[in-house]
């Protein structure tokens, strides 16, 4: 499995609105509105990076409301 964490900027007041639209895309693992530089992160899972990649460019990045992305993909204990 491949995972990553992706560190969210909201437009003001659609915090809420984004974590709801985020808890519904497959993949995603956990989502949590936050407070600091960021306003929400997220984990998500594939089974592949082709998989991670897509779901993060084509169907989170997408949703209305988000300003910025930042992803870090987890390294793993081999």
């Amino acid at each position: 499995m491949h995972s990553a964490f992706v560190l969210m900027n909201a437009e003001l007041g659609k915090e809420n609105k984004l974590v709801s639209e985020l808890r519904q895309i497959p993949n995603v693992k956990e989502v949590y509105p936050v407070y600091g530089v960021y306003d929400v992160v997220m984990e998500i899972e594939a089974d592949s990076m082709e998989t991670l990649r897509e779901t993060i460019t084509n169907q989170v990045r997408k949703i209305d409301g988000i300003k910025s992305t930042l992803t870090m993909i987890i390294v793993k204990d081999q």
